[in-house]
């Protein structure tokens, strides 16, 4: 969690919590039908961990991360053999998601935490989507984009009824592979990257007022990390404005994922991240690795990191 300026931009109006336009990303080029298989469970290495770091006594990040499945379960049968069926429990999706709550005291933890189980329960609930023959269709992002704005309502609803958890809010990055494609779904400033032959991408955009005052050319990226305006959020899960946006991937077995709340960024640069990202021997080392770089840069933040890659074994 950051400083209680990094709640919220102030509201233009009455800060009703008004949503904008959700937006969405271009998207890439069609998968060719040379695309190899997915990857099995057992050729997935991800892990993730969070820290409340040296100078924060509560920790007000979540994260999660799991497996969407198709199967069937036999409760009674006059077949001598089940295991000849055959049945699936093939995995539809991967889920991975990093909630950073602000909003002073323990707020930002409800906040984190009722966007982790809004975001987990609608997506469960809308698995028609996975089970679909394209999983590319316009119906897909929309389930994402929704997410997002059902979980920003109940955060408000439930600050709305409790005045001590007036003001909390959260960030939101929702990563789910659906191969061969990964959606991901952003509401704040926790990012996204992608290493890969060398290169660290940053998929996300910080939604903050340093990065618009960038955008704009008023800031320079420099002057924009040192400004206090690179801890206001210009959109927020439970702020005063909620603009969703998602971006659609092709999957690539050379791909490394990270995710992390700005805990890490604020004390390990993308060139660091890069470099650790490069001589990774597992996904678990890498995140402890970083974790202890973040820790050894002061620790001012909590901090939640997410890696995940993919190690054929054939």
């Amino acid at each position: 969690m950051s400083p209680r300026p990094r709640d919220a931009a102030p509201p233009q109006a009455q800060g009703e919590g008004r949503s904008k336009p959700a937006m969405t990303a271009p998207e890439a080029p069609t998968a060719p039908a040379s695309l190899t298989r997915k990857p099995l469970d057992e050729e997935i290495d991800v892990y993730g961990l969070t820290h409340t770091g040296k100078v924060r006594t509560v920790n007000q990040d979540q994260f999660l991360l799991a497996s969407l499945r198709k199967r069937m379960e036999v409760h009674l049968t006059s077949l001598p053999d089940v295991t000849r069926l055959k049945l699936e429990d093939d995995r539809l999706a991967f889920l991975a998601m990093i909630a950073d709550g602000v909003g002073g005291s323990a707020n930002g933890a409800v906040a984190s935490r009722l966007a982790l189980e809004q975001v987990t329960q609608y997506v469960t609930q809308s698995l028609r989507c996975y089970y679909g023959a394209d999983a590319r269709e316009a119906s897909f992002i929309d389930v994402l984009q929704q997410a997002a704005l059902q979980t920003h309502a109940e955060v408000l609803r439930h600050a709305s009824l409790d005045p001590d958890l007036e003001g909390m809010a959260t960030t939101l990055t929702v990563w789910i592979g659906v191969w061969p494609w990964v959606y991901v779904l952003q509401v704040g400033d926790s990012r996204y990257y992608v290493y890969r032959a060398g290169e660290l991408l940053r998929i996300t955009r910080d939604q903050t007022i340093a990065q618009e005052l960038v955008d704009r050319g008023v800031l320079t990226r420099t002057d924009a990390f040192d400004s206090r305006w690179a801890s206001v959020l210009s959109s927020a899960i439970g702020g005063p404005q909620t603009a969703p946006m998602v971006t659609r991937l092709q999957s690539d077995w050379r791909n490394v994922h990270l995710l992390c709340t700005d805990g890490l960024t604020k004390h390990v640069s993308d060139e660091r991240i890069k470099q650790r990202l490069a001589t990774m021997t597992s996904a678990k080392q890498v995140c402890e690795d970083l974790l202890q770089e973040a820790l050894d840069g002061g620790g001012r933040d909590n901090i939640t990191i997410i890696v995940g890659r993919t190690v054929r074994k054939d």
